[in-house]
């Protein structure tokens, strides 16, 4: 599969390299312009491009959304995610005059729910965001009972299933915390679930705990 990332930090580029080393095509991008892209696309090798953020949304056929809560207007214009499969990896993390790190206050909404009024036609699947970096890099597992879990939340459901075959692809296991509102929710930061490495069957344990 073509997947364009939005993001070269530290999701993005593990999840770009872990990508084509299952042998999908990806098209990295970030906010300084493909040039800045060269060593890490070297890196991961022959699967990887570098490119504008407007060329990984083209070239995908599934988006990571993975830059800075911040940054989020920055975004290519909502018309290009039309009928896109977007994994989105943000959370609402904002830092205040003093460099402290805090959460932005959504009131009723989640951070996802927020992405996609900025791209209301994308069939938008939150994913990546409750697994720290280096779990991501380093956790990967060929054993489908030792598979640390990646969860997902979303409301189109044929979305979340190709998500879910792009989790496994990479050596993890996807689990379905439900539809974007509710589920989004429980995977927000401070949840139980977030930055908590499980297997699958201790995370459905933690789901069944918690609902």
């Amino acid at each position: 599969m073509n997947i364009g990332i939005i993001g070269s930090g530290n999701i993005g580029a593990n999840a770009a390299k872990l990508f084509a080393k299952a042998g999908h095509k990806v098209a990295i991008s970030n906010s300084k312009g493909p040039a800045s892209l060269a060593g890490l696309v070297s890196e991961i090798g022959p699967n990887a491009k570098a490119t504008t953020t407007e060329e990984a949304v083209k070239f995908g056929d599934a988006i990571l959304v993975a830059l800075p809560w911040t940054k989020r207007n920055s975004l290519p214009p909502a018309q290009m995610f039309e009928n896109k499969i977007v994994m989105d990896a943000t959370n609402p993390y904002v830092v205040d005059k003093n460099g402290n790190f805090g959460l932005d206050d959504l009131g009723n909404s989640t951070s996802s729910e927020e992405i996609l009024k900025l791209m209301p036609g994308a069939r938008l699947v939150k994913a990546f965001n409750t697994m720290y970096f280096e779990t991501l890099r380093t956790g990967s597992s060929t054993n489908p009972e030792q598979r640390l879990v990646l969860f997902i939340a979303g409301d189109d459901s044929e979305a979340k299933e190709i998500v879910a075959r792009l989790i496994e692809d990479i050596g993890f296991a996807a689990v379905d915390t439900g539809f974007l509102h509710d589920g989004g929710r429980l995977q927000q930061p401070g949840s139980p679930i977030y930055n908590v490495p499980m297997t699958v069957e201790q995370a459905k344990q933690k789901l069944t705990d918690i609902s």
